[in-house]
């Protein structure tokens, strides 16, 4: 059994209209959900698959750090994706801090955050104190570098710059481990 708080005004989107968030993650992971929206407590029996609860634990993180749950439960399906969880608060020591360093994050009207999700193919929250990634595990690396130039005070320029070329790399990584084509 599992136990994971979450923010309360994020325990709506665990459950979802009707219950049907709550249903498909109970569902996709054969986990049993009990969730108290006083608290917002949520524990998790899995089943017989150890692992499908831990994939229906790091959804609930994801939806409890702002993911909507149609980001969020695509944990659920690829083996391959995680979710990762980087606390502002490390390294911040004020809430102006805070606040600029998501800015950056987040950039104007989303700008930023749009730019680097679609370059390296994840999907971040920028929910409370922490930003929060679902990705390959390559994917988030390089993701949590920009975050660190960004950080750092880098040039926005520079960081897309950083992502375009890590974008290449991946490519190129996905290309070469493909198996070479057979022909008799």
């Amino acid at each position: 059994m599992v136990h994971i708080k979450v923010p309360k005004d994020r325990v709506g989107a665990i459950i979802g209209p009707k219950g049907r968030v709550k249903n498909l993650i109970e569902q996709k992971s054969a986990s049993k959900l009990e969730i108290d929206s006083e608290s917002g407590s949520v524990e998790i029996t899995p089943g017989n698959d150890p692992v499908a609860g831990m994939r229906a634990s790091e959804t609930i993180r994801a939806i409890g750090r702002g993911f909507n749950p149609e980001k969020a439960t695509q944990l659920l399906d690829d083996d391959m994706l995680m979710l990762d969880v980087i606390d502002l608060s490390d390294i911040t020591k004020t809430q102006k801090e805070l606040k600029r360093i998501k800015g950056r994050i987040i950039g104007k009207n989303g700008k930023t955050r749009e730019i680097t999700e679609s370059l390296i193919n994840v999907h971040i929250s920028v929910y409370g104190k922490t930003v929060s990634v679902i990705g390959k595990p390559e994917q988030i690396q390089a993701i949590r570098t920009a975050i660190d130039m960004l950080v750092g005070g880098a040039n926005h320029g520079t960081v897309y710059s950083y992502l375009e070329k890590k974008r290449q790399d991946l490519i190129q990584e996905e290309i070469e481990s493909q198996p070479p084509d057979f022909e008799p």
